[in-house]
This record gives structure tokens, C-alpha cells and sequence, in this order.
């Protein structure tokens, strides 16, 4: 069943109007006729509306509502990711699994050892692009809201942001040597203590990793360091990993 995402004004009690790029999609890409049913989301709610399509016209596709499916499919906590900017189209990666695997949130932010650099005006634009990335990716996922992709933060911006979360964890090649440190099984009874109306931040570092400061600023604010194991992971591959063991926790 195709999944689509309009804005909530456009649905009704008994009706959606599907309008925008979706109606060509519709009409002439995949073909839908009068009856098909459609998957339909607001992005916001988490609520799946589950339409019949009952007329199709050069400007919209009106649908009537059949039933409301209320559970959804989104984790029971918020999960947001601060990524450090990473090289070359690794983002939009990181972006599109990032989705499918149940981030509410994801926060590129500009860190020392970061190796990309970005004005304000190309900052802009990445996240314009990054933001269709993440409703292409909540559509084929058939997320009930498609994440937000906020605007490049500094590393003390979000750090600021995280500062009232419930959980804040950060991934740490040298996690074993910082005070208090707690190795695999301290990192898998953080992720098994995670319960139901969190917000969780996960913060990555760059291909360079993090700064000694960094750490130093992010404990300092309540981070726990984490390990991921005896291997050093990518950048690209760290978030996945820790997103994939809240996904494994949260899941009912």
C-alpha cells in the first residue's frame, strides 16, 4: 500500500485531499484508480489513515476516510540525533536509515574535527535537501511523522539543546578511559533502562571524532559515555548502531 504525507488542514473527519507533486505521482507514475486505498499520514500525529481514493482530477486526489489506525507505528520515546557534519553525501545516508530505523529528530552540528565546512547560505540549502530526504524515507518506512532536520548548530547550540533531554548518550572510542566509565555491560544497562515518554539524545562525532574538550563539555552536562564495542565504527555506522539497540528496546 502507498503511503503519502499532506499537511493537516487537508484532512477532514470523513475525507483527505491529496494535492502537490503527489497528485502526478499518483495519477501518472503509479497509476492509482477510484477505490485503491492509500496510507495517510499527517506527519505530526502518528495517526495512519487508511483511505479509498474516490475521485483523481489534474490538481488533487480527494480520498475518504475508511478507518484511523491510532498506535501507529512510531517508538515510545523520542529519539534525536546530533550528528557531527561528515563528508561528502554521507548525511543523506545516515538521514535515510536514520528514518526507517524510528529518529523523531536528527541535528547536524558543526564540530572541531569536523572537515566540512559550511556558510550559512549553503547550510540552508543542505537542509532544504535533507528535509526531502527524510520525508522520502519516513513514506517507504510508513513512519507516521517525518522527522525533522533542523538547521546546523554549533557544538555549544547543541549542547544547550540537549541539556533538558532524559537521556544523553555519546558514543566514545576512549569511553574506557574517562571516570566512571562503564564498558559494554554499564552501556547495555543504559540502553535496557530506557522506558516509555523519553526524549533520548544520541550524540555522534565526525570522521575525526570528538574533540577531548567536547567530551569534557557533554559530560559535564550529564552525557553518559558509551561503548560500542572493540571496533572502531564510522561515523556513518555509529548512530545506526546505538538507534538500532533503542529500536530493539522500545519495540512492543
Amino acid at each position: 500500500m502507498y503511503h503519502f504525507f499532506v499537511e493537516p488542514s487537508q484532512i477532514s473527519d470523513r475525507s483527505v485531499t491529496i494535492v502537490g507533486d503527489d497528485v502526478n505521482h499518483i495519477k501518472n507514475v503509479i497509476r492509482l484508480k477510484i477505490g485503491d486505498e492509500v496510507s495517510i499520514s499527517n506527519g505530526t500525529d502518528g495517526r495512519d489513515y487508511r483511505c479509498g481514493i474516490i475521485q483523481i482530477t489534474d490538481t488533487e486526489v480527494l480520498c475518504e476516510v475508511r478507518f484511523i489506525k491510532e498506535d501507529g507505528v512510531e517508538l515510545s520515546s523520542r529519539v534525536y540525533l546530533f550528528q557531527g557534519l561528515p563528508k561528502g553525501d554521507k548525511m543523506e545516508l545516515i538521514i535515510q536509515k536514520m528514518v526507517e530505523l524510528g529518529v523523531y529528530e536528527i541535528i547536524p552540528v558543526a564540530m572541531k574535527r569536523c572537515v566540512v565546512k559550511l556558510d550559512d547560505k549553503k547550510a540552508k540549502s543542505k537542509t532544504v535537501r535533507w528535509q526531502g530526504i527524510s520525508e522520502a524515507a519516513a513514506k517507504q518506512s510508513k513512519r507516521g511523522v517525518v522527522p525533522r532536520i533542523q538547521d546546523v548548530m554549533h557544538y555549544q547550540e547543541a549542547l544547550e539543546y540537549a541539556r533538558d533531554m532524559d537521556v544523553k548518550l555519546v558514543p566514545y572510542e576512549m569511553e574506557g578511559i574517562l571516570d566512571g566509565a562503564a564498558g559494554m555491560e554499564g552501556t547495555r544497562k543504559l540502553i535496557g533502562s530506557l522506558g516509555s515518554g523519553q526524549r533520548v539524545a544520541i550524540f555522534i562525532g565526525p570522521e575525526g571524532g570528538f574533540d577531548e574538550s567536547e567530551i569534557q563539555a557533554a559530560v559535564a552536562l550529564g552525557m553518559k559515555p558509551i561503548t560500542l564495542g572493540r571496533r572502531i565504527l564510522r561515523t556513518e555506522t555509529a548512530g545506526m548502531t546505538v538507534m538500532a539497540w533503542i529500536m530493539y528496546q522500545l519495540e512492543k
